[in-house]
């Protein structure tokens, strides 16, 4: 009976669940690489399906002009590269901070699914803005449908790393800690996405007109903005720094200039 009774509580531990248990993280990352090669091969094929003029048709409607017949594709290859690049520098952030994490909770990998679930639509979100070309009426609403595809796909990665936060000591290296040093930029690499697509849906809803311009201009300023958040955490933190170090400095004066006075002089 006591035997029965120890193995009872032994399989009651072994199937307990608790979202904060250790998961495999290199499972979680070559799950993650694999959906992102996954959604970029569909990307490339998408834009190699209709996208590659006929022979025929260059030569009998634009008398052989090969660059001529692929500038009529122009809007379709611009929807193509903005997608990539998402994809890309979404495939970057994630590896950015899973190179900091130390070790992935069943949360995190939850999340961390969502995430790639949204991932998988960016396809979708480039055939939607592959037709603003053509115009059509439903424009704005194919914008605002692929802004909220790259906002939950980013979001729930800032996510992944506020989850991580929570228990920094198990899951985080200590740069990426609290008072870390890349620990600023973390925060400002995994909000800028989520930020930056948000902006785009409202500044859409209330400037219909330049909705198009608005969303590739998007896509365009993003890469550099990461280049942007670099410099500009490096140049806060060396300022914060200075400040801390001149204050100090101030300090240790003062301390050194009361060790030095006479008991009735550091009275008066």
């Amino acid at each position: 009976g006591q035997r029965d009774e120890e193995e009872e509580h032994h399989s009651l531990e072994t199937f307990s669940f608790y979202l904060s248990e250790p998961l495999s993280k290199e499972r979680v990352e070559a799950f993650s690489d694999g959906v992102y090669a996954i959604v970029a091969t569909l990307l490339i094929l998408d834009i190699c399906e209709d996208n590659v003029p006929d022979p025929r048709e260059v030569e009998e409607k634009f008398h052989g002009s090969l660059l001529e017949a692929l500038s009529e594709y122009g809007p379709n290859y611009l929807a193509y590269f903005g997608s990539f690049v998402t994809i890309g520098l979404l495939w970057f952030v994630h590896h950015s901070l899973f190179l900091y994490v130390t070790k992935a909770t069943r949360l995190m990998g939850l999340l961390n699914i969502l995430s790639l679930a949204f991932i998988g639509g960016l396809p979708l979100a480039y055939q939607l803005t592959s037709e603003f070309a053509e115009k059509s009426h439903n424009e704005i609403e194919a914008i605002q449908v692929s802004c909220v595809i790259t906002f939950f796909a980013s979001i729930f990665q800032f996510a992944i790393w506020t989850t991580a936060l929570l228990h920094e000591r198990e899951t985080l290296h200590p740069f990426a800690r609290y008072g870390g040093k890349e620990h600023a930029f973390m925060f400002a690499k995994l909000a800028l996405y989520p930020c930056v697509s948000l902006g785009a849906f409202f500044l859409t809803c209330l400037l219909s007109e330049f909705s198009t311009e608005i969303f590739h201009l998007m896509q365009i300023v993003i890469p550099f903005a990461f280049l942007a958040l670099r410099i500009f955490v490096r140049i806060s933190l060396t300022l914060i720094k200075s400040v801390m170090s001149l204050s100090r400095r101030k300090v240790v004066l003062l301390e050194e200039e009361e060790a030095c006075l006479s008991p009735t002089e550091a009275l008066s």
